[in-house]
């Protein structure tokens, strides 16, 4: 009897049982960050708490600051992908802040979870490194986009790699505005004020 083939809803018994231990190390990963910080908490405590091996935690995680940041390369993509559906005449600087919207998909608003990883980010020498490493690669995916959009510019490589550029450094410095905040300032809101700060 030929096996029914699983959907978005419904994904097989081994994927959701995969995904069920990644969130259990991220639960547990997360709750250590906050409790003792990113550096002081080693790959042994996690995996201890969270109850798994360590082979274990490498096949979900190449490193520990994947656990906070795993997502961004994924992201990247989405972003790229919301960028090349926006209509050809907008303006580069609204297509960018339309679809980093768009690629956070059903949850626009910044949750507790975000803050912390934004907060850790700021505070941790290894986790800004990763981070910016992460940011290049969104730079790598994104110029070429906004290449093709201005295509009839002079010189559109260059404009298109400075304003990808700014407006990732926009969104750094807006993060780090929300972060100091506590999260009481609107995230959207500082990433428009400081592109306009960079527009004028």
């Amino acid at each position: 009897m030929p096996s029914r083939p699983s959907s978005a809803k419904n994904p097989p018994l081994w994927e959701r049982a995969r995904a069920g231990v990644r969130s259990e190390v991220v639960e547990t990963a997360m709750r250590l960050f906050a409790e003792q910080g990113f550096e002081a908490t080693t790959i042994g405590q996690i995996v201890e708490e969270a109850g798994v091996s360590r082979r274990s935690f490498f096949r979900y995680f190449g490193t520990k600051e994947d656990i906070l940041l795993g997502d961004l390369m994924e992201r990247g993509a989405k972003i790229a992908e919301a960028l090349r559906e926006r209509p050809a005449d907008e303006n580069p600087w609204t297509a960018l802040e339309e679809s980093f919207r768009t690629s956070m998909g059903d949850a626009p608003v910044p949750t507790e979870h975000d803050l912390l990883v934004s907060r850790l980010v700021v505070e941790t020498p290894s986790l800004r490194a990763a981070h910016a490493a992460k940011h290049q690669r969104w730079q790598r995916d994104l110029a070429p986009v906004l290449v093709e959009r201005l295509r009839q510019e002079p010189n559109a490589e260059l404009a298109a790699n400075a304003i990808v550029a700014a407006a990732l450094a926009c969104l750094e410095t807006a993060t780090q505005a929300w972060v100091a905040s506590g999260g009481r300032e609107d995230l959207e809101r500082l990433y428009r004020q400081t592109v306009a700060v960079i527009r004028t």
